[in-house]
């Protein structure tokens, strides 16, 4: 029996009654109803198409055959709980296991990033047998408590800072402590935590954990100084603590370069937890946690049975070996270094033509554009940013978001079958539109400008005014 097609008000209506308020839409005042799509494209109710490029999910691009093959073959065989025994659990762990470091051997698998990062804390906190937690400003992990308990992006917002959580400064070389500048941020920002953890141990509190993105993402499409993770790392052990990358927003090659974010920081460098979802099952609930045997042993020792019903079953498996199958394949990690430089150089040329253009930053298919008002002092402009993206929906169907504490950063995380052709459409779009509605000219002085935010805030922290001026 085929569903019913409600008309975009119908279904508008609907969800404004029966969907909980608090899940918000992307261009709330004005929905996009996506029917259908493929690859890097999303359709909307009238056959319209739009460029995704906030879609990180759907890895290897919307609807791909080879994964809907996948999940349907099984789906007609066998899916069960996953406390049957099965091949396809132990072959998806095998073929993740050769993508990592040797030590990170063990995994559980589980639906959603916020149930791995949860768990992630559950086996550190096991393991070093400690409570507290160092995350970076800004960051967030997850929509459990727990997570958002080391989550500074939401807890602010909400009850406030648990005595066991410490926040370390994000290693922000643009708008951080210290900027492109500095001889060796990786060092200064890794010392920042070093601190961190000697204030805590003055308390007579133990650090379970080190918990953050490899690449921070809500903190602004951040990428983390050379040498940070590593130091960091060594700082943490050698408090009794455990190094978690959360590499749910990043991993399986995004990067280009690497097929996770944490190996960025080196060859040297290996976390003792990594946390993997989003695009993992290209749309489909899966995620995992992989850690070593000696944090695995200590979790199993506990004597309290841990299972989870749907993560690791046949189908999902299915679906995660078909999305390894299918970056290998179609060689999406090279095609995602190859597209982001390109999406990078023509961010970087832009910014020559528009003063509004702070900062261009990313590796791969992780990019961040980022607007200000003022060079000089790095003013976020957050206003600007929204137009841009409201424009960009309304005039080019290209759907783009905004993070960043002042949501300023345009991100940019397509799926990896996003093109150069796309790339410089996307650009060419954006240029129009700076152009038409923020570029600065000089007449007997006096500057002229389209509306623009003008706001009083001091950098990297969460408290900030803002108010609208026009600037003329």
């Amino acid at each position: 029996m085929a569903l019913e097609k409600l008309r975009k008000e119908e279904t508008l209506a609907m969800r404004k009654r029966l969907i909980g308020q608090s899940c918000r839409l992307f261009y709330s005042d004005d929905p996009v109803k996506i029917v259908r799509a493929r690859g890097q494209y999303l359709f909307d109710e009238n056959g319209q198409r739009y460029l995704d490029c906030i879609s990180n999910v759907h890895h290897v691009g919307h609807c791909h055959p080879s994964i809907t093959k996948a999940a349907a073959a099984q789906m007609d065989l066998l899916n069960t709980n996953a406390r049957f025994l099965h091949d396809n659990i132990v072959l998806y762990a095998d073929r993740l296991a050769a993508t990592l470091p040797e030590k990170l051997c063990v995994f559980y698998f589980v639906n959603s990033g916020s149930e791995a990062n949860d768990l992630a804390l559950r086996l550190a906190q096991q393991y070093t047998q400690h409570q507290d937690v160092i995350v970076l400003d800004h960051a967030y992990h997850g929509h459990l408590m727990s997570l958002i308990d080391i989550s500074p992006y939401k807890f602010r917002k909400l009850a406030g800072q648990k005595e066991w959580v410490h926040v370390a400064p994000l290693p922000d070389t643009y708008r951080g402590i210290y900027r492109e500048n500095h001889p060796n941020p990786g060092q200064v920002y890794a010392d920042a935590v070093k601190d961190l953890i000697e204030e805590v141990h003055k308390k007579g509190r133990k650090i379970s954990a080190f918990f953050a993105e490899s690449l921070p993402s809500v903190g602004g499409q951040v990428i983390l100084p050379q040498g940070y993770s590593a130091k960091v790392a060594e700082y943490v052990r050698a408090a009794g603590g455990v190094f978690v990358a959360d590499e749910v927003q990043t991993g399986f090659g995004r990067v280009g370069s690497h097929f996770w974010a944490f190996q960025l920081q080196g060859e040297d460098f290996c976390p003792d937890i990594v946390t993997l979802g989003k695009p993992m099952g290209n749309g489909h609930p899966l995620a995992c946690v992989a850690t070593t045997a000696e944090i695995a042993g200590a979790f199993t020792a506990n004597g309290v049975e841990y299972f989870n019903t749907f993560g690791g079953n046949p189908v999902s498996c299915a679906i995660g070996l078909a999305v390894l199958d299918v970056i290998e394949e179609e060689d999406l990690r090279g095609n995602a270094k190859r597209v982001g430089a390109y999406l990078k150089d023509l961010f970087s040329k832009l910014k020559t033509r528009h003063q509004i253009i702070g900062d261009v930053r990313g590796v791969g298919l992780f990019v961040g554009l980022e607007l200000v008002t003022d060079r000089e002092q790095r003013t976020p402009a957050t206003e600007a940013a929204a137009l841009v993206v409201k424009r960009l929906k309304e005039e080019d169907r290209i759907c783009v978001s905004t993070d960043g504490p002042w949501e300023s950063v345009l991100k940019f995380k397509p799926p990896m079958c996003f093109s150069m052709e796309d790339a410089e459409l996307v650009v060419k779009c954006i240029d129009r539109i700076l152009t038409v509605h923020f570029t600065h000219s000089l007449f007997k002085g006096r500057r002229t400008h389209f509306f623009l935010l003008s706001q009083t805030w001091k950098p990297m922290t969460s408290n900030w005014k803002r108010k609208t001026s026009k600037v003329c």
